[in-house]
């Protein structure tokens, strides 16, 4: 199966996985291939595919990411879609486990913001207006930002490790002081 996606799922000019065969499209479902242990979150490829995610999916000032481009008509709908919580909440994931931490965070900021009055995220959100659409409560939405926060709280736990030990190899000390607490509030 490997070696069928790295022959057809690659699109090597652009340096990314593909949406499906036929296509040079990407899709943010792209996002869990580190999460199912198909490769790493720092491999160049999965790299590769982060920025034209980056570049073809993104949204608004936010970052907020969609499923997929609705223009390519693969999925055979009409009319446009929203950024999709779940996949945004992916990106969290993979910005912590490539060290992009500050990233993570502004995005986990932005995506926690997006929490009704009793604390629910909805599927989607209209970035202009803040409003939620389509299901709400989402299970998907709330499932993932529990996994970014905690992806972002082990990242924050290996740079504090990192900071500490370079302070005990310089003979001096280093705060960690609230690593990990951010995460746990966010979740």
């Amino acid at each position: 199966m490997r070696a069928e996606i790295e022959e057809h799922g690659w699109n090597a000019e652009r340096g990314s996985y593909r949406q499906h065969y036929d296509t040079d499209e990407v899709d943010a479902s792209l996002l869990v291939l580190p999460q199912i242990g198909y490769c790493r979150p720092d491999d160049p490829r999965m790299l590769g595919t982060v920025a034209a995610i980056e570049e073809d999916l993104r949204v608004g000032d936010d970052g907020l990411v969609l499923r997929y481009r609705t223009s390519s008509g693969f999925d055979g709908l009409t009319g446009t879609e929203h950024p999709f919580l779940a996949c945004s909440f992916w990106l969290v994931e993979q910005y912590a486990g490539t060290g992009r931490l500050a990233d993570a965070e502004r995005l986990m900021d932005v995506l926690v913001g997006y929490a009704n009055d009793v604390g629910m995220l909805s599927e989607e959100v209209d970035v202009a207006t803040g409003h939620h659409i389509g299901n709400t409560p989402q299970a998907l939405s709330h499932l993932t930002l529990v996994t970014a926060a905690d992806a972002i709280a082990r990242a924050q736990g290996a740079a504090a490790g990192h900071r500490t030990r370079a302070a005990q190899h310089s003979g001096g000390t280093a705060s960690v002081t609230g690593a990990g607490a951010r995460a746990g509030n966010t979740a």
